[in-house]
């Protein structure tokens, strides 16, 4: 008999094959599925799969007495109880490096679409306008990039960099071993020396709002924010006052607080460019994500150790 496998987020037919295949499937991809099938099919629930943003509550991990396996398809986890999943033991998994070099690729374009005025060109085409009448935007190749987070995602960001040809520096809660580029003990810092800040750190209690005012001002009147990791780390108030008064250029945003809407803030801003949570999002990084979940869910039942463990 197959284990019984909840699942809290959408997938596409291809994907869910594959999970059914190895899986008995309770499908409960939105609020009101999700309730009613904790319900109903919580006492013989084996396994989780959901995300970050979608995330499982203590109390929904009481209501499954046999769960010991959950997994976040992405790298992030920041809305899972891990402390009280661990306390029964079950075994805490993720993608992580699934998805890594679509959300360096997004965040490339969103940088050089704010810094280049990608959208709004394409407006202004589209409308009949012609070059010599718009200002001119910044070069990309040859700044200075700084990147909050040198995790997998945040090197191959920094690798993207090189190829433009950019000085690269970084902050982490301590600098990366084996680095060689600069690193930054406080994110304001960085701020201050670079011209586009990239920010790729996880989320959770410890980064909220770590890009606030402060660090806004230290970026200044040239520079550039681009957000590809969680919402919750940009202030979104200090963000939205920051780009209408003209005290940072831009910002290229992939995740912000409030999802899925959008803050109304940052809506009427020609100086932001917004895209729908998608940085890690194709069809080879979804296909990536859902092979490492049925390996993963694989060494687990047959009693192995998992390969990505949280």
């Amino acid at each position: 008999m197959k284990p019984s496998l909840l699942v809290l987020i959408p997938l596409k037919d291809a994907s869910r094959a594959g999970v059914e295949a190895a899986f008995d499937v309770v499908y409960a991809p939105d609020a009101t599925q999700r309730a009613a099938a904790i319900a109903a099919h919580g006492e013989t629930i084996r396994a989780v799969l959901t995300n970050g943003t979608t995330g499982l509550t203590a109390a929904e991990i009481d209501r499954m007495p046999q769960l010991e396996l959950v997994s976040a398809l992405g790298a992030g986890y920041e809305n899972l109880a891990i402390d009280h999943a661990r306390s029964r033991g079950i075994v805490l998994v993720n993608g992580a490096g699934t998805n890594d070099h679509c959300v360096a690729d997004h965040a490339f374009a969103l940088l050089l679409a704010v810094v280049r005025d990608v959208p709004q060109l394409d407006q202004g085409t589209r409308e009949g306008v012609w070059r010599d009448t718009l200002p001119l935007r910044p070069s990309v190749s040859g700044k200075r990039l700084g990147i909050v987070g040198l995790g997998n995602i945040g090197e191959k960001i920094a690798r993207r960099g090189a190829g433009f040809e950019m000085e690269i520096g970084y902050h982490n809660r301590k600098p990366r071993e084996g680095s060689s580029l600069r690193y930054f003990d406080s994110v304001r810092g960085l701020a201050q020396w670079c011209d586009f800040l990239v920010v790729a750190t996880p989320g959770g209690a410890g980064t909220r709002h770590l890009i606030g005012a402060e660090v806004l001002e230290a970026l200044g009147s040239g520079g550039f924010v681009v957000n590809v990791s969680r919402g919750s780390v940009v202030d979104t108030a200090a963000l939205a006052q920051a780009l209408a008064a003209g005290a940072i250029a831009g910002a290229g945003l992939d995740v912000y607080e409030g999802e899925p809407h959008p803050p109304e803030a940052l809506l009427t801003l020609r100086n932001v460019v917004l895209t729908p949570h998608v940085g890690g999002r194709s069809p080879e990084a979804i296909a990536a994500s859902v092979d490492n979940f049925l390996a993963n869910a694989k060494r687990h039942f047959a009693g192995e150790a998992v390969l990505t463990p949280i």
